[in-house]
């Protein structure tokens, strides 16, 4: 088969002359003389510092690529901080999946090298490969290493979270808190914790996108650029076998991610990238395929936020390799990888080098790990939760619903000293989903009142129809759906209604009749929250996003649209 940037460069034509006078630029004589031609898509920015490194990463892999004979060149693509974008990044995954898919059909390019590592970049390009379906190949940019405080490991996120509830709980100070700032970020990399970077990092290697051995290897540690100069070499060689991404990227394959999110104790965020990577690609995969396939897989990583170590560790304990070489059974056996070989195949004996760090099955740390999928007449379409993160004996319960319409109402009024709440109630966050904020933002571990956490209160059940941060903990119902903008039922509880949480039943109910709850109105906020002018993309986005069952991807960009074009430009 030729080489798909022969339709440009191939010729002696105007416009072939054209496309090589201008790429010329210094290059070789014979850049353009059937050398497959490989773009890096980079999300390197300042303004990701997750992903500030990866410039050095795309030097390795450029290195690869002309080694291996190809002609690499660096495809700068929009790129997403988790810390710093509002009002979420998630507004911008699909902004970011579709601009890079876009780059990657109109120019002349016949594979992919993908640099991702905060938590949007990887599942966009993944998104934007799969619909492209070029040769594509993920380095991901890898976790920082292990800062301490005090003598004690500080968690990206998670020790966030805790350390300002202790503030707010009045056992540490301001002062405190403050002086851990600066010992949080101890290197280059994106968050060490088992959050949705260094999830995602890995989900991206089980679903064999990765050169097998690559993801969870630390961004500072010298054998990232090893490597991504490996890669470079092998996407050369994906091109030649036009190894695509519909070809590793199968149901298998997704089948594997699953089995991995639950061993890892990964993040509840990969539900809703993974649903939005299979549905670019046409793959059946369902929120119910991740109770199915994940609820009585163990829990064998013992990191933050559901454990106590790090990214680090678990690298140094044997990394991912150990981890699915404990549950090998369980992974499909012919799901390929970007080697061409199955992922199951690479494994080998994948020693466990650290027990405390990596359980082995037959003493895991829990036996039962996956996101639990919940159903009831609160959440229609499914609502999720992670049991490895919550409190064992919340896990069921009932309690009366303190209902707060917005974010701005919760910062309002969780701290009012006569708030109407006790450590038994539900608390309840809605207008935080898709449509709704928009761009369903990481606020659904929302804050405990500061009376209870005075009391001694350190987990209540919550129930939101946003996503919370990969890095949080606690006993969170997410993922609420339909949600409460788009007509959702939890627009219709009202404050005093009992809620009842059933995780082993997998229900998710307000006690009321049926007819009761269909007569109800919708709170007035839910309603005005779709009202409100919009311009652009948010307009865009609000007007044709599914709901978090799905994915939360663009209803028209569901589905591959493969490389073709037809037209030329001159």
């Amino acid at each position: 088969m030729p080489l798909r940037s022969e339709a440009w460069y191939g010729g002696q034509d105007r416009n072939s002359y054209i496309h090589r006078a201008w790429m010329r630029r210094g290059a070789p004589n014979d850049a353009f003389a059937g050398r497959p031609q490989v773009a890096i898509a980079n999300t390197a920015s300042d303004l990701t510092p997750c992903n500030s490194h990866l410039n050095e990463v795309a030097d390795s892999v450029r290195q690869g690529v002309w080694d291996a004979g190809g002609v690499p060149l660096n495809l700068p693509v929009v790129s997403l901080g988790e810390t710093n974008v509002r009002p979420t990044a998630m507004l911008w995954r699909n902004m970011a999946a579709m601009a890079t898919e876009e780059m990657l059909r109109a120019n002349p390019i016949d594979g992919v090298v993908l640099l991702g590592g905060c938590d949007k970049t990887i599942p966009s390009l993944l998104m934007a490969a799969a619909s492209v379906d070029l040769p594509a190949v993920v380095v991901p940019g890898g976790p920082m290493l292990t800062g301490t405080f005090r003598g004690t490991p500080l968690g990206c996120g998670t020790d966030v979270w805790r350390l300002s509830e202790e503030v707010r709980a009045g056992t540490l100070s301001a002062e405190a808190f403050l002086e851990s700032e600066a010992s949080m970020i101890r290197s280059r990399g994106h968050c060490n914790t088992m959050g949705t970077a260094s999830t995602m990092g890995l989900l991206a290697e089980a679903l064999g996108t990765t050169l097998p051995g690559t993801s969870g290897t630390p961004a500072a540690d010298s054998r990232l650029l090893a490597r991504a100069h490996e890669t470079g070499r092998l996407v050369v060689d994906m091109i030649a076998a036009e190894r695509r991404p519909s070809e590793v990227l199968t149901a298998g394959s997704f089948r594997n991610a699953i089995v991995a999110l639950a061993a890892l104790g990964g993040s509840t965020n990969a539900v809703v990238h993974l649903l939005a990577i299979a549905g670019r690609l046409g793959v059946p995969l369902s929120l119910d395929d991740f109770d199915r396939i994940g609820a009585d897989v163990p829990l064998l990583v013992d990191l933050q936020p559901a454990g106590r170590f790090l990214m680090e560790d678990l690298h140094r304990a044997g990394g991912l390799h150990a981890v699915l070489g404990q549950v090998v059974d369980l992974l499909d056996q012919d799901a390929i990888t970007v080697t061409g070989r199955p992922l199951a195949s690479h494994l080998g004996d994948a020693p466990i080098w650290d027990p405390e760090v990596i359980h082995t099955r037959g003493a895991p740390l829990r036996p039962d790990a996956g996101i639990a999928v919940l159903r009831g007449n609160l959440a229609p379409n499914g609502a999720i939760i992670k049991p490895a993160a919550a409190s064992a004996h919340l896990l069921t319960h009932r309690g009366r619903a303190v209902v707060f319409d917005s974010v701005e109402d919760l910062h309002a009024r969780v701290d009012d000293p006569d708030l109407d709440v006790d450590a038994d109630s539900v608390l309840v966050l809605r207008g935080c989903g898709p449509r709704g904020y928009p761009g369903m933002p990481e606020v659904a571990n929302l804050p405990l009142p500061r009376k209870l956490l005075r009391a001694g209160v350190r987990d209540m059940v919550r129930v939101c129809d946003g996503r919370m941060s990969g890095t949080a903990y606690g006993t969170v119902v997410l993922h609420v759906a339909p949600e409460a903008a788009a007509g959702g039922p939890l627009a219709k509880v009202r404050t005093g209604d009992r809620i009842t949480l059933d995780v082993p039943g997998r229900s998710l109910t307000v006690d009321l009749p049926d007819a009761e709850l269909a007569a109800r109105e919708p709170a007035p906020a839910m309603t005005e929250a779709l009202a409100r002018p919009r311009r652009g993309w948010e307009q865009l986005y609000v007007n044709t996003v599914t709901g978090a069952d799905t994915g939360a991807d663009l209803d028209f960009l569901v589905g591959a649209s493969g490389h073709a074009v037809a037209r030329e430009s001159h």
